[in-house]
């Protein structure tokens, strides 16, 4: 079964949407965008450093974005602001990356397919550290769920419960670079956010609870990594982006059915008030 291609690109393609989704709930709720795309930024480094010293890719990944993650979340507070710390770091890994890279021959085009992705060259190995690090980042969420919840709604109940907000940050930290390291195949560095904020952000107006919001994450990640995949196959475009933009797709239509939702019920209550007024 693994033999086929398209059945490696969609098994690749639902494990990164399952490892994304939920964790992109928490990047929604602590407004952390920003430091997702710094960690997938840093990750160019590592890519650039395992093509120079002929290692694996994940791990030069997945390495140098636990470091920069480490760093921004125990330097937070210390002496600069947040935003300021995650700027530096991501473009200064990114440019390090591309600086690296252009010392190396007959890498560009490798490259390129890291920066924005290519599912459909997933191997049998790419597979499994993909699903392992699907098991890694749920085990991680499904261990810490009620930590990381209340420390993101409210940091001083969090510590007045016992709990300690800065290591629920570095366990949310460690899932974000997993994630950003076993997605850099199939979206790309410069995708990857993209798959951690819009199913969640298309999620926020159909889940009336945390959970339920994480589980429609999780439906609409997989669903844009299957149909986007399907119109790549089709339309012959690139896999990675054609995945993000049906994600954004569904997140335009999530937006017109709240909007029309809302309408809806603002009339209702316009015509029920009117009722009993009459």
């Amino acid at each position: 079964m693994l033999d086929d291609f398209m059945v490696r690109a969609s098994l690749a393609g639902i494990g990164v949407a399952l490892a994304a989704a939920p964790l992109g709930c928490f990047v929604v709720w602590r407004r952390m965008a920003y430091f997702g795309e710094a960690t997938a930024h840093a990750a160019l480094l590592g890519i650039s450093l395992s093509l120079l010293f002929e290692f694996s890719i994940f791990a030069g990944a997945l390495l140098v974005s636990l470091s920069m993650a480490s760093l921004v979340t125990f330097g937070q507070g210390r002496s600069l602001f947040l935003d300021t710390l995650l700027g530096v770091a991501g473009h200064m890994s990114m440019a390090a990356g591309l600086i690296i890279v252009s010392f190396i021959s007959g890498v560009r085009i490798e490259l390129m397919a890291y920066l924005i992705g290519d599912i459909l060259a997933v191997s049998k190995t790419d597979i499994l550290l993909i699903w392992l690090g699907l098991g890694l980042v749920l085990l991680l969420l499904i261990w810490r769920w009620s930590a990381l919840l209340l420390c993101t709604l409210n940091e001083d109940l969090a510590a007045a419960s016992g709990l300690k907000p800065k290591r629920e940050s570095f366990v949310l930290t460690i899932a974000l670079a997993v994630v950003v390291a076993v997605g850099i195949k199939v979206v790309g560095v410069l995708l990857i956010i993209s798959m951690l904020i819009i199913p969640a952000a298309s999620a926020r107006s159909l889940g009336s609870t945390p959970e339920k919001m994480a589980l429609f994450a999780c439906l609409i990640g997989v669903l844009s990594a299957i149909f986007g995949l399907n119109a790549s196959y089709v339309f012959d475009t690139p896999t990675g982006p054609s995945i993000v933009s049906v994600a954004s797709l569904i997140f335009l239509a999530t937006l017109i059915f709240t909007f029309i939702k809302n309408r809806f019920l603002i009339n209702r209550g316009n015509k029920s008030r009117d009722s009993n007024y009459g």
